[in-house]
Order: structure tokens, then sequence, then C-alpha cells
């Protein structure tokens, strides 16, 4: 929860520096600001996944996890779920800039990979670098969307601690249960989705990576471990 915490503060940090700055702030800083958060960003998920002790396993889940994933259209779905929560609350509210603000931002740090992925990763192994990691990027996010939206934005911590708090908890409780390989894996997959991430921030591809639709990958070395033990043990 503390990684959580953190985040939560780094939003309303951001939020107060958008709301006192709003007519300092370019969009060219921010740009540059992405970049260098995008940066970092692509060195953690390296550096997770380095972590593997089975190369094949992480091979295995992602493609996997795409195929299932692109069926699903995971991705799609989330943001069509984000869009009819925006549409159904701000028109609600009458189109209030508060309501806009809040859904937007809610909406922005909590349906993500990084989020989830940064989540599980606090909740099994107490390594909260990604959930900080995304923190910052929050924070610096949050000092546009304030400057713009308002105040409605700092208010979006409420969704954020909720969500983030929940997965991560609900990672805590599982992970005992799960075998040390699994829980290996699982990181490493974790860390070949947040370079996904760092790539769609620096705009390094031709095309956005859906991330969403590779998310279940990240929950097949569960599946994946077990079976190679048991195959392995056959031959």
């Amino acid at each position: 929860m503390l990684a959580t915490i953190i985040n939560v503060i780094l939003v309303l940090v951001g939020s107060m520096v958008g709301l006192l700055f709003r007519n300092l702030i370019s969009e060219r800083l921010m740009s540059i600001l992405t970049h260098a958060l995008g940066l970092c960003v692509l060195g953690i998920g390296i550096s997770n996944m380095l972590g593997t002790q089975d190369t094949l396993c992480v091979i295995v889940c992602m493609v996997i996890g795409a195929i299932l994933g692109n069926a699903l259209d995971i991705e799609r779905r989330l943001e069509g779920a984000g869009d009819l929560i925006r549409k159904r609350v701000v028109k609600e509210e009458g189109n209030s800039r508060f309501t806009e603000g809040f859904v937007n931002a809610a909406l922005l740090f909590c349906v993500g990979a990084m989020a989830i992925t940064g989540s599980i990763e606090a909740g099994l192994n107490h390594n909260y670098e990604i959930i900080i990691s995304k923190g910052v990027i929050d924070g610096v996010t949050s000092i546009s969307f304030a400057a713009t939206m308002g105040i409605g934005v700092a208010f979006s911590v409420i969704p954020l601690f909720l969500y983030q708090g929940g997965i991560t908890l609900l990672a805590g409780w599982i992970g005992p249960y799960l075998p040390d390989a699994v829980v290996t894996e699982m990181t490493a997959v974790g860390g070949t989705l947040i370079v996904a991430i760092a790539i769609n921030m620096l705009d390094l591809g031709k095309v956005k990576i859906k991330v969403g639709n590779l998310l279940l990958a990240m929950f097949l070395p569960i599946v994946y471990i077990p079976a190679a033990n048991w195959l392995a043990g056959l031959f």
C-alpha cells in the first residue's frame, strides 16, 4: 500500500502545481518530461525482463496472451468502458469541468497496464519501483490535466487509491501460495509489458502497441510452469 499512497501524493502535488501555475506550463515542456519518464520506464521494464529464469516461458505466455487478448479485444473493452463512464457521468452532471477532470484523470490513472502490473508486483514481491514510477508519470500528467480541467483531477486519487490498493492487497494474499518460479516469470512477463508501455510513451513504434490486449500474458505463468514441469516429468 505504501507505493499506492506515494502515487496518490504525487497526483495531489501535481494537481496543485497545475492549478497554481496553469499559465506557465507549455506543451513542449510536458512532451520533454514524458519522453524523459518514458526512458526511465523502459529501463525498469528491461530490468524485470532480464530476471527471467525461463525465456521460453516468457515467449509462450506473451504469444498465447496476445492471441487470447486479441480475441477478447481487451484494449477496446477497457476504452469502451472508460468512454461509457465518462459520457454518463459528465452528461448527468451537466458537463461540469469538475466532473470532466475527475472522470478523465481517474480513468487514465486506473485503467492501464502499468497500474495492474505495478500493483501485482508490489503485492507479490514488495517491489514498489513500477508503482512509484507510475506515480511520477501520473504526477506530471496531473499537472497538465489540472491546468486545463481544474480541481476535479485531484479528487481522482480516491478511486486510484481503492483500485491499486485493492489489487496490491489481493496479490499479497495470493502470493504466498504461488511457487517462486511462477512469481519470477510473472515479473518477467510484466517487465515485457512495461517495455511496451515505454515504447508507446516514446513514440518509437509506427503504431501504438495495444498493451491491454497483452495483459493476460502476465497471469499465464501460473498455468505454464506446472504444465512444463509435468511434461518434463513425463520425458
